[in-house]
């Protein structure tokens, strides 16, 4: 139940959930009131709680989606989900809250929910927001697939529950994981041990994932019977992958030669998706990154799909989001400076 004051540049709505359940009541609120503050510095609102009485203060915008947030988290509470700052920094995500410029009001979370569910073996999930849902999206009815944005926007990971879903459903007979290994700004010297154990350090976040969706003993039974396959970039060339999930990962620091022999890689009944992120190239100065260079040649081919990720679809700690937007903004004007010293 809702009631609004007259509209002005600030507003103030009392909402009434229910049902009045002290004990989820705390659990919304969280310790010292910490999740309402979360809530609050978010969505640059003022929450005032007694009871299951909430009044919120602020724009009219802002107010209208933390009173939608809270009814809605307040109902997964009633029904024994639990809530944690990171869940939380995730409704908030799932909510399309830092967009709400860009996009008429509610329209995002119900064209997320109307998104399938990626199911894996552990674990369900769910894209949250415009480009995560459209990502997926790509994935499942495109062959050749890029998803190019900033670190923490689950290029990867959404990547890595598409392919295992694809397995699972034996859509795809095995998956493919690929990187090209380029030590990120520091000489790592010789690296001991046999080829896996060589590239593991540069495929651990993809060794994470599949850990997390299927379970450790399952993706090492599957990496035996290469159901699941590791390897370097360079040792694609000459490989014909028929009815495969493919995932290149770090594509940024692929050359143009290595881009093109891997997207010629692909066979029958195979996917391929290319992630990466074109602020974060390694490699030597004045080598073209493949995966810019694919991005301005390949966007238009009919059959290939791409999805560009933003600083707001990052979905890790919100400081992420800050450091990216701060990195970019000092970019910009260290560019525009040199253009007007040329």
């Amino acid at each position: 139940m809702t009631t609004d004051t007259p509209h002005t540049e600030s507003v103030q709505q009392s909402l009434t959930l229910e049902p009045n359940d002290a004990t989820c009541l705390a659990v919304l609120c969280g310790q010292f009131d910490a999740h309402l503050r979360q809530i609050e510095t978010r969505l640059r609102v003022s929450i005032a709680a007694r009871g299951n009485l909430f009044v919120l203060t602020g724009s009219q915008a802002a107010v209208q989606s933390c009173a939608d947030l809270l009814q809605h988290v307040y109902s997964e509470v009633c029904q024994g989900v639990g809530l944690t700052p990171e869940s939380l920094h995730l409704q908030l995500q799932h909510a399309g809250v830092d967009g709400q410029d860009d996009e008429p009001q509610g329209a995002q979370p119900s064209s997320v929910e109307a998104l399938q569910v990626i199911r894996t073996r552990r674990a369900s999930v769910k894209p949250r927001g415009r480009n995560q849902q459209g990502y997926v999206r790509t994935i499942k009815n495109t062959d050749i697939n890029f998803g190019i944005g900033p670190a923490g926007t689950g290029k990867t990971y959404l990547a890595v529950a598409c392919a295992v879903e694809a397995l699972l459903e034996e859509k795809v007979r095995r998956i493919l994981l690929v990187r090209p290994a380029v030590e990120a700004g520091e000489k790592l010297g010789f690296l001991p041990g046999d080829l896996s154990q060589k590239i593991d350090p540069y495929l651990r976040p993809l060794y994470d994932a599949l850990y997390e969706m299927l379970g450790f003993e399952t993706v090492n039974k599957y990496i035996e019977r290469s159901v699941i396959e590791v390897a370097p970039l360079a040792f694609m060339r000459g490989r014909t992958l028929n009815n495969a999930f493919i995932i290149l990962d770090e594509a940024q620091n692929t050359t143009r030669e290595q881009m093109k022999m891997f997207l010629t890689r692909i066979g029958f009944g195979s996917t391929a998706v290319i992630t990466g992120d074109a602020t974060q190239i390694d490699l030597p100065r004045g080598a073209q990154s493949g995966l810019t260079h694919a991005a301005n040649i390949l966007e238009d081919v009919e059959g290939i799909g791409f999805t560009y990720f933003a600083n707001k679809d990052v979905v890790r700690h919100p400081l992420v989001q800050r450091v990216v937007e701060a990195y970019d903004s000092h970019d910009a004007r260290t560019t525009a400076i040199d253009n007007t010293r040329r």
